[in-house]
């Protein structure tokens, strides 16, 4: 099969371990032809280009900034990238036919494009689902729904039931999700919407003891302590502030130590507490090397989420996977519609508390603490039984197979 996968994220390599190229080697792995069609900012430079790089087709479009800027210029950009990316695949892969377009959100203004090559090609179309927007931002106060600032609202709810209508399937993180689609969305079919959770192609990055103790030197971080390590994206869905309030109220607790790696929009709210505090029980770190950051993470005892109590959306972290490889158990402290807490606490691999009490968050924290070192880590394994790329290429490809059974049995 042809495969051709849209993306807003800058693809720089097909062999970076992460969730896309993970998933896209396996499909190449399989003996199909992958497509990608990725962003070339401006503020990086150089033209629209098409190579053949590690076994794919690789096309990336000179388009407006996406990242590192402001909102505007944000939103301006995702608008313009529907006529640019059609724009492209009729000049470089006019001649190719596909047979499957797979995409993520965000954003949901891929609906143009999907549009087309479905249309020119007969190709089904596969949504893996990594983000409900606008509710996401409507739920954290940045967009609303009615009065003058709701036409905002309208227009991309607008634009997201097109992107559903176009998708053949619907590929969710969670159970969660595919209900919340289904219960706001009720025109799409039940038999259009799956579970197509995140996946990796896992690596062991366990250390053994020593390397652990060589690491937590290296970075000083305390050897006699439980340290509990949050690592990823430092913005509105994290509630920053909460964290930074959250730290503060186990300042307490004597066998605790919390390690921060990340970056964001809201990264400054703990930037401005470590200079204005000058905390003990805290290292909040700059950016680090993947390879560095990944051993770091591996020598501490307990990986961390954060979710804004606000959302209504169930999100699903993908820094989830990072944590389970290297088998942490994991405390989740998130809003109640998420079903992320669920699924670690009956896979046996971690805690959970709310987003709304910080007072909670400590005494989870303290119950961690003292039940840690009876607790069986399950992380790696429940990953390898549910979040591998395997799975998901199955999924996908199952249903592709079954909708083209249906359809031939429709025109007997």
């Amino acid at each position: 099969m042809n495969i051709l996968f849209l993306t807003i994220g800058r693809m720089e390599s097909i062999e970076v371990h992460s969730l896309y190229p993970d998933l896209l080697r396996q499909f190449r792995e399989q003996r199909h032809d992958v497509y990608i069609v990725s962003p070339y900012e401006r503020r990086i430079g150089g033209k629209t280009s098409c190579n053949i790089e590690n076994g794919v087709h690789m096309l990336r479009v000179k388009t407006g900034n996406i990242t590192k800027c402001n909102i505007i210029e944000k939103g301006l950009s995702t608008l313009r990238i529907e006529s640019q990316f059609v724009q492209a695949i009729k000049k470089y892969f006019s001649s190719i036919k596909f047979d499957l377009i797979l995409y993520s959100t965000p954003p949901i203004t891929f609906a143009n494009v999907v549009q087309y090559v479905k249309k020119r090609d007969g190709a089904t179309s596969y949504l893996l689902l990594k983000d409900i927007f606008p509710q996401n931002a409507v739920d954290l106060g940045m967009m609303q729904m009615t009065g003058i600032k709701g036409l905002i609202y309208k227009y991309f709810r607008m634009k997201e039931k097109k992107l559903y209508s176009l998708s053949d399937r619907i590929g969710c993180m969670s159970l969660a999700n595919v209900e919340y689609v289904l219960n706001h969305n009720p025109e799409i079919s039940k038999d259009r919407v799956e579970v197509c959770p995140n996946s990796i192609d896992p690596v062991d990055m366990t250390l053994s003891e020593e390397e652990k103790k060589e690491m937590r030197i290296k970075y000083d971080i305390p050897l006699d302590k439980k340290v509990f390590v949050y690592g990823g994206n430092l913005g509105k869905p994290q509630d920053v502030p909460f964290i930074v309030a959250c730290l503060k109220a186990c300042a307490k607790l004597e066998n605790a130590y919390f390690v921060i790696a990340g970056s964001g929009t809201d990264r400054h709210f703990l930037e401005e507490y470590m200079k204005e505090e000058n905390p003990s029980h805290v290292k909040l770190f700059g950016q680090l090397p993947k390879s560095e950051y990944d051993k770091m993470i591996a020598c501490c005892d307990v990986g961390l989420i954060f979710l804004d109590h606000r959302f209504t959306i169930p999100n699903f972290p993908s820094r989830l996977l990072s944590y389970m490889q290297v088998d942490l158990p994991i405390l989740a402290c998130t809003d109640p519609n998420s079903d992320v807490g669920k699924i670690i606490t009956q896979g046996g691999f971690g805690w959970w508390c709310e987003s709304n009490d910080v007072s909670t968050f400590c005494r989870q924290v303290e119950v961690v603490i003292n039940d840690i070192d009876d607790m069986f880590a399950k992380g790696k394994t429940y990953l390898n039984k549910y979040y591998t790329v395997e799975q998901a290429y199955h999924i996908i490809t199952d249903g592709l197979h079954h909708d083209i059974h249906r359809r031939e049995k429709h025109y007997d």
